[in-house]
């Protein structure tokens, strides 16, 4: 599969929500891929592919608000946006998938796993800290990631004053500080992708959703976390990003995580070196597929 090769489809998954969904097709195993913030499905045009020629079926999804999806009835916590994920895969007639996540789509990915395990067979997790647990990144991700935008996205009334019309400016000052030291920026076309995305009609408010949900989704995380997750994890940092603290993280809610670090990468790993990814994410699927020897090359 060719990335961009397959259509936009919109799937409506209740509570006023119309995901844009894009699908491999075939018959192989389904994976599920959740982008974060400030980014979209197309931060896995080099997954897809990976995915499609080891035999899996690759199904991404804007998240609601962001994209090209619906924000619905404007709820933007964690486990509304579970019910999506589960809600699609009911939609799509899959009765079991396993879930690629990064940033915010990490921890969604995360609370659909915790409260369905029966349909999550394998979860990976890419730059994300679970709302709630609280690990420390590492250096030199640290001097890297930004610390400015949660806190600010999440004061009421000043993103909505300072960004409208500035979009590029702060958003491309977060894609750009976020992705480490400058030779590993984002791709000029993926930044302008995501910025036009993201200065669409209701993407800020939508945007600020997601950060304004903090409390309600760290005491979802810290309740599903009493009961420690048996879904295999692939836990996927990048050196200038969140590093080790994924792996430190989603290890003290599961109990079999594999460590994944990647070296030239910040917080976008599978757009940053997909070659270091690629052949880690689809061997972690292999082994763990419930249906291990169907589809292509399995």
């Amino acid at each position: 599969m060719r990335p961009g090769a397959a259509a936009v489809v919109g799937v409506d998954v209740g509570d006023g929500v119309r995901l844009a969904v894009t699908d491999s097709g075939g018959d192989g195993p389904v994976v599920l891929l959740l982008h974060g913030w400030p980014v979209t499905s197309y931060h896995w045009r080099l997954t897809v592919p990976a995915l499609a020629e080891a035999g899996f079926r690759a199904v991404t999804a804007d998240l609601r608000g962001l994209g090209n999806s619906t924000a619905g009835s404007g709820r933007f916590d964690k486990e509304s946006l579970a019910g999506d994920v589960i809600a699609l895969a009911d939609r799509l007639g899959v009765p079991r998938f396993a879930v690629v996540g990064h940033d915010w789509g990490g921890t969604v990915g995360y609370l659909a796993a915790a409260a369905h395990p029966r349909r999550v067979w394998a979860l990976a997790v890419e730059e994300e800290v679970l709302p709630g647990i609280d690990v420390e990144i590492p250096e030199p991700g640290r001097g890297h990631y930004p610390d400015w935008h949660g806190p600010f996205n999440r004061r009421a009334g000043l993103a909505e004053t300072l960004v409208l019309g500035r979009e590029y400016a702060y958003y491309g000052t977060f894609l750009r500080q976020s992705a480490g030291p400058a030779p590993l920026s984002l791709s000029g076309d993926a930044e302008r992708v995501y910025l036009d995305a993201y200065r669409r009609p209701g993407t800020l408010a939508a945007g600020l959703g997601y950060y304004r949900t903090a409390e309600t989704d760290a005491a979802a995380v810290r309740a599903r976390s009493h009961h420690l997750l048996d879904v295999p994890v692939l836990a996927i940092g990048g050196r200038y990003g969140m590093g080790t603290a994924v792996t430190r993280c989603l290890a003290r809610v599961a109990t079999d995580v594999q460590d994944l670090q990647i070296a030239q990468s910040g917080h976008y790993p599978a757009e940053q070196d997909p070659a270091a990814v690629n052949p880690e994410l689809t061997s972690f699927l292999r082994r763990h597929c419930p249906h291990h020897g169907r589809g292509r090359r399995q």
